[in-house]
């Protein structure tokens, strides 16, 4: 898979390196032709735009006549012309050369006409399509993101198996050890807010925030394995969150680089059933490396799964955003010295000034850091602010998510305390979070598979537009899960009624959370398409913000409420939830006609 190794990290670094002569592309290679079916594809806009430019010399200081002549005689036949790409490196437009003397013309007074031509693929099957890309590397590509994602998610909670350790060494109390957990939840919250509107950007792509914020997490866990200062700890898990947080906001937007509409309900599925099981696991894995060794093992196994997310990363990601390889397409075809292009003279006047260009670039080209900056930072929360409808998908996945990480201090609690479990256990009992989530993920799948596809197919026969409210369906049942979950594991944690029982209810609240927050991760971006990226962004922290708090005060609430009467709380929390995504599954379009931002 040689095009996995040129397009990676590593072959990007090659190239700089040895100046292309290593992992280089079709376009650098001096024989290369644009393919003659290529040309009809590329977008030409019929109307012309003339400028008036005064005579001057090649800018190289060298003679006109001292350009290299093409091989005439082998496009004669094709009709095509040449453009010198040298020139129109430095001027983002060059003149198609005189094919009868193969000389670069001079500019004169002379109105001359200039057409942008939109560079896309070569042809349907073209292989640097995404889309176009073989099932192996899809499933490839698919397992490395995956393994990026797990990684990040599950260094939240393998420091839940330290803190016992953390609080005898450092002689702080029970929630101001959690901090090493929350902080670490903040961080990956806030990080999307800055680092996400960076892969939007063509010119930079998805790989480079992935890989150079990876590295910095990698780097990071050392000093957390090594530190003796608790507040230096506590810095340090807050960085490691902020610098893992690209993979968890964008993770799934790689995935839909390369996967059709078709299957990507199916591969989102995956991913965000690991990445909600990932914190589960945590206390998993760590708790043994803890009991087994010393505390500081939570981190070392962190450094070593981020280590190897890196290094698979950097040798076999290749860039997924079709923006970012167009646009490095046409740089390509620029920097070439004599790039074939149809001349475009059938009006009898001289050949067209011809400009390449990538649909991205244009785009990019109208935007500008401030706009970015208000769609990343401000947009999205006006949009919370005045449309009722995400605000409640914002609030209803926040509280799932706060819910969840309750479940780190209260299975301390209920399966430590009341029923003995050493950190293993524990750790173990978090298995039933696992069942849960499997359960989930395979019910998910079989509805979408045997009725979701062809409703949505049918909705979008009958109506020119399918409703975003048609992704609830499966919520509308999934939602009477976490209650009855949360009610279950609140009042059959005692003493006198077994483990198992408490960890069933927790297994069917794990049931609803993953299917109520696939709805709704589904449900966001149709909403309002143009401000994906960043409702995902904002909703993302909205629930990082909520389990910060979680971590907190879920000790707190249940050393004065117990744990019948604060997991009851949060449960009578989620039927509220339960009235209101039905209303939204009813009047949602209702609302975001009456949407003060929609009006606007």
């Amino acid at each position: 898979m040689y095009d996995i190794f040129r397009d990676s990290a590593v072959g990007y670094t090659l190239r700089l390196v040895t100046r292309g002569r290593v992992a280089s592309y079709p376009e650098q290679d001096p024989g290369f032709k644009i393919p003659d079916e290529s040309f009809s594809r590329w977008h030409r806009p019929d109307a012309t735009s003339t400028t008036s430019k005064e005579e001057t010399e090649p800018q190289s200081g060298h003679a006109a006549d001292d350009v290299p002549r093409p091989d005439i005689e082998a496009r004669k036949e094709g009709g095509h012309s040449c453009i010198d790409a040298e020139k129109q490196e430095q001027n983002d437009a060059a003149p198609v050369q005189d094919q009868t003397s193969g000389r670069r013309p001079r500019f004169t007074k002379e109105r001359e006409e200039q057409q942008t031509v939109l560079v896309s693929w070569y042809s349907d099957d073209d292989p640097d399509d995404p889309h176009n890309w073989s099932t192996l590397k899809k499933s490839w590509l698919s397992f490395v993101i995956m393994l990026y994602t797990f990684s990040v998610y599950v260094g939240s909670s393998l420091y839940v198996a330290s803190v016992p350790d953390i609080i005898h060494i450092y002689h702080v109390p029970q929630v101001v050890a959690s901090l090493g957990l929350s902080l670490y939840v903040l961080g990956y919250g806030l990080g999307p807010m800055l680092l996400s509107p960076l892969s939007e950007i063509p010119a930079i792509g998805r790989n480079p925030p992935y890989v150079t914020t990876l590295a910095v997490f990698v780097l990071l866990c050392v000093p957390t394995s090594l530190i003796n200062s608790f507040p230096g700890l506590l810095v340090l898990r807050f960085l490691l969150g902020f610098f893992g947080s690209p993979g968890l906001a964008t993770g799934g937007a790689s995935l839909g680089d390369f996967y059709g509409t078709k299957e990507m309900p199916y591969v989102i599925a995956a991913w965000g059933g690991g990445a909600t099981l990932a914190p589960a696991l945590g206390p998993l894995i760590g708790g043994f490396a803890v009991q087994y060794v010393d505390w500081r093992w939570s981190s070392w196994l962190l450094l070593c799964l981020s280590g190897l997310a890196l290094l698979l990363m950097f040798f076999s990601l290749p860039e997924t955003s079709a923006d970012n390889i167009l646009l490095r397409r046409v740089r390509r075809l620029r920097a070439r010295a004599r790039t074939p292009i149809p001349s475009n003279s059938n009006s009898g006047k001289a050949d067209a000034v011809v400009i390449l260009k990538s649909e991205s670039e244009i785009r990019q080209s109208e935007s500008s850091p401030r706009r970015l900056g208000f769609d990343a930072l401000i947009k999205p929360w006006q949009i919370n602010l005045l449309d009722p409808a995400v605000a409640f998908s914002t609030v209803y996945t926040a509280l799932t998510y706060a819910i969840y990480y309750s479940f780190f201090e209260s299975f301390t609690l209920v399966y430590g305390d009341m029923y003995g479990f050493d950190l293993a256990q524990i750790g173990l009992a978090f298995l039933a979070l696992l069942a849960g989530l499997v359960v989930a993920v395979v019910l998910y799948c079989l509805y979408l598979h045997r009725y979701g596809d062809a409703k949505i197919a049918r909705l979008a026969a009958e109506t020119t537009t399918v409703p975003p409210e048609a992704r609830l369906w499966p919520g509308l049942v999934a939602t009477f899960c976490i209650p009855i979950g949360l009610f279950i594991f609140a009042w059959t944690a005692r003493p006198h009624v077994h483990w198992i029982v408490s960890l069933v209810g927790a297994a069917v609240s794990m049931t609803g959370v993953f299917i109520i927050t696939q709805c709704m991760f589904i449900y966001l971006p149709f909403t309002y398409p143009r401000y994906s990226g960043s409702l995902f962004a904002a909703n993302g922290f909205a629930r990082s913000a909520c389990a910060t708090g979680a971590v907190l005060y879920a000790r707190p609430m249940f050393a004065r409420l117990g744990i019948a009467g604060g997991v009851s709380l949060l449960a009578g929390l989620t039927v509220l939830c339960t009235f209101g995504i039905y209303v939204l599954y009813f009047y949602g379009a209702r609302l975001r006609r009456k949407s003060r931002f929609a009006v606007s």
